[in-house]
């Protein structure tokens, strides 16, 4: 790594960070609708967006600094169970493509802003609404964190934040800015902010794919020669490989399976999909956003080029990064680096706003002030938004950045938790609100002790999202197993409590609500919450 900094370099990042910036403040006036004080307009963009504004929204939501950074770090040190990102994304589309449509036109029927509020209206319980709103807001912290750990990733390599020895402060200096640009633009534009700035960030990224991928493998020989050093190493330090070992072939599936059924349980997610106006542009991207798995698995043999390019890194967060700084010519790293930064903030973004609309709607308004008007619902939002990127902060400066791909994991093993309430409740109304409230507990207590305890070479807790499967004896992933039991003991109380004659809440929504779509009677472009 240069200990200098790389002024050209850093030159190219401040000039595209500073565009973004100064976009995402005058996204504000975009589409500007006539009230703009609801959480509607700040929290969901107007409910506007058509199918390219949500394509590109979704793919700068869903990619992220955890896709350009995190993915194929995970590759250069561990090899191909890195990929195991790869065949996730390929999972999730077919699986979103049945429920999200059903989502949406529910919530527009109703005038839902996030799942919870779905989940209050499906089983009449505001104890279960608050459940999934803590476990959103919880799983969404650790997730913004890796966007800004990406940010300080290709800040060091460029030289700057200062090295180990250097003071905390000027140390997390980086972060500390990317918070204050991300806050400012996001208290001030809401949604529409990163969905303006994810053109600009998912162009840059397609254009230096399409260059790293051809103008890396040319310099280093080939693909023949990048696979062939690549095993080399792995052969000889005994870790990883080019294919998963079999030992570690239940952590791959698992891994795979569990994080494609988390991914649209995150609030942020949830949030671009509900800012779309209609339910045929939902359908449509989820035929379309395959597109970016091709990405991931151009992006994921970075970590192979590392390899090959000779780069060598104590926090492997750090191995893309360098990879293009000694490949590129500088004004080109300083693009690559900018597609990063910007990968960055615009999911980070969309995360902080989500988090905010779940405590505002379903811990504020429910909880709090249930007479809240609009425009104080959206000021509320606002303010946590900002907390929560504090919140963020704090998993950051806390938590071990060398295995930053952690962050997202943890996140996934508690996010997953609410699938049973969120897509059973879309299908069906058999299961019983107390039941599912008691699954999602004995899941979240096992996840979280379970990935409490795993240690990693640099942490004593929290170090893995990995471990022996009860009664298998396999180890797989702390999130999957955790939602079998979640899954199991909500099977088995509903029959239980429905025995028992145990009360159900009212269900305000009705079959038709699940297929209705724009212009139909009663679904309304800007509509007020049925509570």
């Amino acid at each position: 790594m240069n200990d200098g900094v790389n002024g050209v370099a850093l030159a190219v990042f401040i000039f595209f960070f500073l565009a973004v910036t100064v976009m995402g403040f005058l996204a504000a006036r975009w589409r500007k609708a006539e009230n703009e004080h609801s959480l509607d307009e700040w929290g969901l963009g107007g409910r506007s967006f058509g199918t390219w504004v949500t394509w590109f929204l979704l793919g700068g939501d869903l990619y992220t600094a955890y896709t350009f950074v995190a993915v194929p770090a995970a590759i250069y040190a561990a090899g191909a169970a890195g990929f195991f990102a790869v065949p996730y994304t390929i999972l999730v589309y077919p699986l979103i493509f049945t429920f999200l449509p059903r989502l949406w036109s529910v919530s527009h029927k109703h005038g839902y802003v996030t799942t919870s509020d779905f989940v209050r209206g499906r089983f009449g319980s505001k104890g279960l609404s608050l459940a999934v709103a803590v476990t959103g807001i919880l799983a969404t912290m650790p997730y913004i964190a890796l966007q800004l750990v990406g940010i300080q990733a290709v800040l060091d390599v460029m030289g700057v934040g200062g090295g180990e020895n250097t003071n905390w402060f000027i140390k997390d200096l980086p972060l500390l800015i990317a918070f204050g640009v991300l806050a400012a633009y996001t208290y001030s534009s809401g949604l529409r902010a990163p969905a303006l700035i994810a053109f600009v960030k998912d162009t840059l990224i397609y254009l230096v794919i399409a260059v790293a991928i051809i103008y890396i493998p040319i310099k280093l020989g080939g693909f023949d020669e990048i696979f062939a050093d690549a095993g080399e190493k792995f052969t000889t330090t005994g870790v990883g490989g080019l294919i998963p070992a079999e030992a570690g072939q239940w952590t791959y599936a698992t891994l795979a399976l569990g994080s494609a059924l988390a991914l649209f349980m995150y609030p942020h997610s949830i949030t671009a999909t509900l800012s779309s106006k209609s339910r045929d542009v939902i359908r449509r991207n989820t035929t379309i956003l395959p597109l970016y798995s091709l990405m991931l698995g151009l992006l994921a043999l970075l970590g192979f080029m590392a390899i090959a390019a000779g780069v060598k890194v104590e926090n492997g967060q750090l191995a893309i990064p360098q990879l293009f700084e000694n490949m590129f010519p500088d004004w080109f790293a300083g693009v690559a680096f900018a597609a990063i930064g910007i990968g960055a903030l615009v999911p980070a973004a969309i995360m902080s706003i989500a988090a905010a609309n779940l405590f505002t709607r379903n811990i504020y308004k429910d909880f709090i002030k249930p007479d809240a008007t609009p425009a104080q619902e959206t000021k509320v939002s606002k303010l946590v938004s900002l907390l929560v990127k504090v919140g963020a902060l704090v998993f950051v400066l806390t938590m071990d950045k060398t295995v930053a791909i952690n962050f997202q994991l943890l996140g996934g093993i508690w996010i997953l938790q609410t699938f049973p309430a969120l897509v059973g409740g879309l299908f069906t109304r058999w299961f019983h609100r107390w039941a599912l409230l008691a699954g999602w507990a004995v899941g979240m207590i096992y996840g979280t002790v379970a990935a409490y305890g795993v240690a990693s070479p640099t942490q004593k807790h929290f170090g893995g999202s990995s471990k022996e499967i009860p009664g298998i004896g396999e180890i797989g992933y702390i999130g999957l197993t955790a939602f079998v039991l979640n899954l199991l003991v909500t099977v088995v109380l509903t029959f239980v409590l429905k025995a028992a004659k145990a009360p159900e809440g009212v269900d305000e929504t009705s079959p038709e609500d699940y297929t209705a779509d724009a212009g139909d009677p009663g679904v309304q472009k800007d509509l007020t919450p049925v509570h």
